[in-house]
């Protein structure tokens, strides 16, 4: 039977695995939390068993029924763990207090609205949770306007550079902590968060606006007010209200603009319009490279199929063309030959930081490329086979990106933040079953 999730009250056993769901999202959360700026054994071993069961719910394929309390529940866990356990942030004295208060108060209030049985709830409680992270933000880029991180100083840069019309490609970033000579993202990255900087001051205003376009893609994937609304506003709530938000706020970090388009392509092709969703596909894909890996899955599954992964394909090649154009050597040199030889971030939580920190062995290319040649090749056999509905892509999507950033040389909270938001969005799609009770396509190649 394909993958459902169910609301509706039903014997106890038949909540195990949507309990367990709940559990796996807390322990994934708090850890990655934690692991903001650390390296733990325990903190790899917690995600690598949540990927684990993430792979053993894929090959089930199993019915997952949440309690009606599980996410008001998780709500009020998610607020206890982001006040407990070690936050990183460059926010100090009344705007630490003033982001944690949000955080806190908004959690403990929409679980409240999620658990009041009125129609008007949901959207209400979806609502509060997009406000409390409108606050968030402004809290976090008003009290930390500098944050010292590359990401940020490299994104504002690329922005003025963009505006003067420079490569920044050739480009020496100043005042950066970090990189300071190569621009490791694809260009439409720098040019989707730059509007951020160029009317406000600052790319993370820009960075709220692709995670409330995020938001409003969760809602509309679950159908909206005739679709079900509190399930997206569980799941609204349950992405905004996640532990180490704050820091994925303060840091720049730049997942929110690909969980937006690829939620958005899953919205597409869900309402019918393959063709349309070529276009977040190859925004996604022209603006950070890992996202290749998914190409695979994409081609043999019938509903999205090889031409429209090949245009997308193309079309990102076609977006990325002015850049290719103006310094070719730059380019590859910054977006693909430096992140190949980038050392190792010691405080990253991966397997392959695990056997150099604790047994001083650097892992060969050779083994990391097999871990994750294997899973992509796996993910695209069951596609191949079963051709699952929308939700399932998407969780074949988080489980190949966990896998990759398990044994990478650098993964951190923002990776693993992606990860979770694409199984989140996923709970939001049910099968359209036939006849004879199996998921039928949505849409077909043509």
């Amino acid at each position: 039977m394909a993958t459902r999730l169910e609301g509706a009250a039903g014997p106890p056993r038949g909540w195990l695995p949507g309990l367990l769901f709940g559990l796996a999202w807390l322990a994934w959360f708090g850890v990655a939390q934690w692991s903001v700026v650390r390296f733990r054994v325990p903190i790899l071993l917690v995600l690598t068993v949540c990927t684990a069961l993430l792979a053993w719910w894929l090959g089930r394929r199993g019915t997952l029924r949440l309690p009606p309390w599980l996410a008001p529940a998780v709500l009020l866990v998610s607020a206890v763990l982001t006040l407990t356990v070690p936050l990183f942030t460059y926010l100090r004295g009344g705007w630490l207090t003033a982001a944690l208060a949000v955080l806190t108060v908004g959690a403990v209030v929409t679980a409240g609205l999620l658990a009041l049985p009125r129609p008007w709830a949901a959207p209400a409680a979806a609502g509060v949770a997009a406000l409390a992270h409108t606050v968030l933000a402004a809290v976090a880029i008003l009290g930390d306007r500098a944050p010292r991180i590359d990401v940020w100083v490299i994104l504002q840069q690329f922005a003025d550079a963009t505006a003067h019309l420079d490569n920044v490609y050739t480009q020496v970033f100043t005042g950066s902590p970090g990189v300071k000579d190569h621009f490791t993202y694809l260009p439409w990255m720098g040019l989707l968060t730059a509007p951020g900087r160029w009317l406000a001051g600052d790319v993370r205003w820009m960075l709220l606006v692709w995670t409330l376009v995020l938001l409003a893609g969760l809602w509309a994937l679950a159908g909206g007010r005739r679709g079900e609304p509190l399930r997206a506003a569980a799941v609204v709530a349950l992405v905004v209200f996640a532990p180490g938000t704050l820091t994925q706020v303060d840091q720049a970090w730049t997942e929110p603009v690909l969980a937006a388009l690829l939620v958005w392509w899953a919205v597409l092709m869900r309402r019918g319009h393959p063709w349309w969703a070529v276009l977040p596909l190859a925004l996604a894909c022209a603006s950070k490279q890992h996202l290749v890996l998914l190409a695979p899955v994409l081609l043999l599954w019938r509903p999205f199929g090889w031409r429209r992964t090949v245009a997308a394909g193309a079309l990102a090649g076609v977006l990325m063309l002015p850049w290719l154009l103006a310094d070719l050597a730059a380019f590859v040199d910054d977006t693909v030959t430096t992140l190949l030889t980038f050392h190792p971030i010691r405080f990253a939580n991966t397997w392959y930081l695990y056997f150099l920190n604790e047994h001083g062995v650097e892992l060969p290319f050779a083994v990391t490329g097999l871990v994750m040649v294997t899973a992509v090749a796996c993910a695209t056999w069951a596609v191949w086979r079963r051709q699952p509905d929308v939700g399932e892509v998407l969780r074949w999507f988080a489980l190949v990106l966990a896998v990759a950033n398990l044994v990478n040389k650098q993964a951190f909270y923002n990776q693993f933040w992606l990860v979770a938001v694409l199984v989140a969005a996923s709970l939001l799609v049910l099968p359209v079953l036939s006849g004879r009770g199996r998921p039928t396509a949505a849409a077909s190649d043509g």
